[in-house]
């Protein structure tokens, strides 16, 4: 079959491209931007890519069109698509309908660290056998690449709240059906198509519903806005973190913890630092230990995970400065990734920060930011004519630039051996980490 992706260069679609491409589908796909890494990733499948969005783009052998969420009425393809009757499916629905099918789906959702915790649970199941197909939304470090078939029933995927497609408002989440269902967190977020937390809460529910009774659920004890949605309804059984499971750090930096059930203990020592690397891990394990690894097959697999791509990656370690990459937007992801980095690292910590998501450049965190960011020595936040508030007034301790040269220029001024930089940001920040890099490398 021909399929015609519309958006394809997104790390959802581009994984849904893959996907096809394994089953032996033939796949084009076009987006309005084509660079890599994604570009490469897909044209080394076979992927003839085309740059901007054009009717002509979908030809006559197209069978099939699949639409990104991120596409909208308007869009010249989509018109096309709608003007001559194409049969077209959102992603979501294509997966469900062409993958998941019977498979035992382990989906890890929540509002912070689905990546990390989808790419733990993978590497996981890989390292004791099981050779499960996978969907994350970031670069996994054991795989390098961000989707696969597998060769087994178990497929783990990252399943996020977002709206599916224009035509379908539902959580993407809602097609997945998992067997095994981690709910990490749950906050308020994407102010860009939620009015309100209830409404998340809403999405949550539904999903709830499709999990199978003799599936789990697996969250954090005591969280009232993940329990206000298990009394909405809940037919599996529902492991809590904290509860039936226990653990606790042994090391500041959360870097060697132990996991506890009942009378047996494991010990772990992971390959990341931060709180919330230790929670990630304790919910992977757990998801894993659904499908039958046991706690201590699962210490010894994450004592060789790699991060995924942009989660506290570290990029350059030269002449006493180190710089990190990683991908929090959200107030609690900051502050967890600053509170990492201050305990496992000496010197300063100085922090470049883009407010990119819709929900940041809206303000509808501002009044958390400041706090988020406090334990920093450092602060500097990239502040572009579309943010709709006042940086300044709302974290006074920071610099704020209004272009990024200006910011790369003070940042190589103001570093001194011993730093530890941050580059924070859910997007491409104009480049600010590889323009970073290649400052410092030339100093």
């Amino acid at each position: 079959m021909h399929i015609h992706i519309i958006g394809i260069c997104g790390t959802f679609m581009g994984g849904i491209a893959r996907l096809a491409t394994e089953l032996g589908h033939q796949v084009t796909g076009s987006d309005q931007q084509v660079y890599p890494p994604m570009s490469d990733q897909l044209r080394a499948l076979g992927i003839d890519l085309i740059e901007g969005y054009r009717a002509e783009n979908i030809d006559k052998t197209v069978e099939l069109v699949i639409i990104g969420n991120a596409l909208s009425r308007g869009n010249p393809e989509v018109e096309a698509v709608l003007n001559q009757k194409l049969s077209y499916c959102s992603g979501a629905q294509w997966l469900h309908d062409n993958v998941l099918g019977q498979r035992w789906v382990l989906a890890v959702s929540g509002t912070h660290g689905k990546t990390t915790t989808a790419s733990m649970l993978t590497w996981i199941l890989q390292a004791n056998g099981y050779q499960p197909g996978f969907l994350i939304g970031g670069v996994p470090g054991n795989f390098n690449v961000s989707a696969a078939l597998g060769e087994s029933d178990f497929f783990i995927i990252e399943a996020d709240e977002y709206d599916t497609a224009f035509f379908d408002k539902r959580s993407k989440f809602v097609h997945y059906s998992p067997n095994t269902l981690v709910i990490n967190n749950l906050e308020f977020d994407h102010a860009d198509i939620f009015d309100t937390l209830a409404d998340i809460q809403k999405q949550f529910a539904h999903l709830l519903r499709i999990v199978p009774g003799n599936g789990q659920v697996i969250i954090p004890d005591q969280v009232d806005a993940i329990e206000q949605v298990i009394t909405k309804g809940c037919w599996s059984d529902v492991v809590r973190v904290g509860k039936d499971w226990h653990y606790h750090a042994n090391s500041a930096d959360a870097s060697l913890f132990n996991l506890r059930r009942d009378d047996n203990e494991v010990a772990v020592k992971l390959p990341l630092v931060g709180t919330h690397n230790m929670h990630n891990a304790v919910m992977a394990m757990i998801a894993a230990f659904h499908v039958g690894v046991l706690p201590q097959q699962a210490a010894e697999a994450l004592a060789t995970f790699k991060a995924p791509k942009r989660r506290l990656e570290l990029l350059l370690e030269y002449r006493g400065i180190k710089v990190f990459d990683d991908f929090a937007h959200h107030p609690t992801a900051i502050k967890t990734t600053v509170d990492a980095l201050k305990k496992s690292e000496t010197g300063r910590l100085v922090v470049l920060l883009e407010p990119r998501s819709n929900t940041m450049k809206s303000g509808v965190h501002k009044d958390a930011l400041a706090n988020a960011l406090a334990d920093a020595d450092s602060i500097n936040i990239f502040a572009p004519e579309s943010i709709e508030w006042d940086i300044a007034s709302a974290v006074p301790n920071a610099r704020v630039f209004g272009d990024t040269e200006a910011m790369l220029q003070h940042a190589i001024d103001d570093l001194v051996p011993g730093d530890t930089v941050v580059i924070m940001s859910n997007g491409g920040f104009e480049g600010m980490q590889n323009r970073l890099v290649k400052a410092l490398q030339a100093t």
